[in-house]
């Protein structure tokens, strides 16, 4: 789990429930919090952000790079070879691509096999005291932990839009959790994955993750570990892999958003759009795993939220990462600071992996929609926190799906 930082100009955010003194909010924050994905955020368009395509794979499986991504990639020094053979691997600060319009993402087929996919990790990071020290908001009692609940194989079955995404960041390869959701502007054919920003970009202190790729129903079958060793690609992603050409997340992720604390989880949304690494028939991935969740932005107020769901793959001890589960609880308040959106909060020990993963509720409509994802927990588990979407968060959501509206 991690943080991310408010987007610029449309302001919008998110409120959450349950209630305690400011102080004691503050104390039950500081004792530590766990940061699980890293942060990724492009500005949604009004706010003047943008994230940049990446390549993408034609029918016959073929990679193929964009004329004028190779000519981006070329003004930053970068050729296309050689980031497929490890240049990507260089990290110098100077050469990180970090603003919104910078994000870039070459496919490289076979880099995500069964092995890399096992062996991602989230990384787990204690927090700051002082990260939490300007704590005024509303903050309801720490809540009871709710045991995550293992999903029941098959994965696509019971949740179809849940999945994995997988990354690149100086540390290593890591992994967060992730949802499948609707394009306003391709109805029925949508290829948008909603996540938590800090699973894109490091924020503040960083810039864009690389290889950023989304498994839809990973494991499907609920394996052990142990098997997994030997499993083919087909056994990890029997929907495929598929890349993220074009990613967005809050501005204030990207300027505020930190590897510890709870610094921008408010704004810790981002929403990838994606492409297959080989042909899909020419489907959708909405098409291909056959769902895809709306998302709310107009949820209610904390103390009208009967129940929320947060599904994911949690990573951490005594999860390994490669089963999918869930928490079901009446939310509460989180406020980590006064002039930050109040967060919505849950009992629950899934721990990190499980960042991005959706949180489900009934939306305005009636009906079953995406209203928040993990974000932010404790280094000793026990509950998860994730923004309430608003303004800031359909800004993001509307661009990256204006952007490929005519596509």
């Amino acid at each position: 789990m991690r943080s991310t930082r408010p987007s610029s100009t449309a302001s919008r955010g998110g409120r959450a429930r349950r209630r305690n003194s400011p102080a004691l909010a503050a104390m039950a924050l500081a004792s530590a919090l766990a940061l699980t994905a890293t942060a990724c955020e492009s500005g949604n368009a009004a706010a003047g952000g943008e994230a940049s395509a990446s390549a993408t794979a034609s029918d016959d499986g073929k990679l193929r790079i964009p004329d004028d991504i190779r000519d981006r990639l070329r003004e930053r020094g970068i050729d296309i070879d050689k980031w497929k053979n490890g240049a990507w691997k260089n990290w110098d600060r100077d050469d990180w691509l970090r603003e919104a319009n910078e994000y870039i993402n070459p496919i490289i087929e076979g880099l995500w096999d069964p092995d890399r996919m096992r062996e991602a990790e989230e990384p787990d990071q204690g927090v700051d005291d002082s990260d939490l020290s300007g704590d005024q908001g509303v903050t309801d009692p720490t809540p009871e932990p709710v045991e995550a609940q293992a999903v029941p194989p098959s994965y696509h079955a019971a949740v179809p839009t849940a999945g994995k995404v997988f990354f690149d960041s100086p540390k290593g390869s890591a992994v967060c959790s992730a949802t499948v959701v609707k394009d306003p502007a391709h109805p029925g054919k949508s290829n948008l994955v909603w996540t938590a920003g800090h699973c894109v970009h490091a924020g503040k202190k960083g810039g864009w993750y690389r290889n950023i790729a989304f498994v839809p129903s990973y494991n499907d079958d609920g394996k052990p570990v142990q098997e997994l060793e030997n499993a083919t690609r087909e056994d990890v992603a029997p929907y495929g892999v598929w890349w993220g050409d074009w990613a967005q997340t809050s501005d204030q992720w990207i300027e505020q958003g930190g590897s510890t604390g709870g610094d921008g989880a408010p704004y810790d949304f981002a929403v990838i759009h994606v492409t297959p690494e080989k042909g899909s028939g020419g489907k959708s991935l909405e098409e291909t795993v056959g769902s895809a969740l709306p998302v709310d932005f107009k949820a209610p107020a904390v103390p009208k939220v009967a129940g929320i769901t947060a599904i994911g793959y949690p990573a951490a001890p005594p999860y390994d990462g490669q089963k999918l589960y869930r928490c079901q609880d009446r939310p509460g308040r989180l406020s980590v600071t006064a002039s930050d959106p109040t967060m919505y909060r849950i009992g629950c020990t899934m721990t990190g992996g499980s960042s991005g993963g959706g949180w489900v509720a009934t939306g305005s409509d009636g009906e079953p929609a995406l209203v928040s994802n993990t974000s932010i927990g404790p280094v000793t588990s026990g509950w998860l926190a994730g923004p309430r979407l608003g303004e800031v968060a359909k800004g993001v959501y509307d661009s990256v799906s204006e952007k490929f509206a005519g596509r």
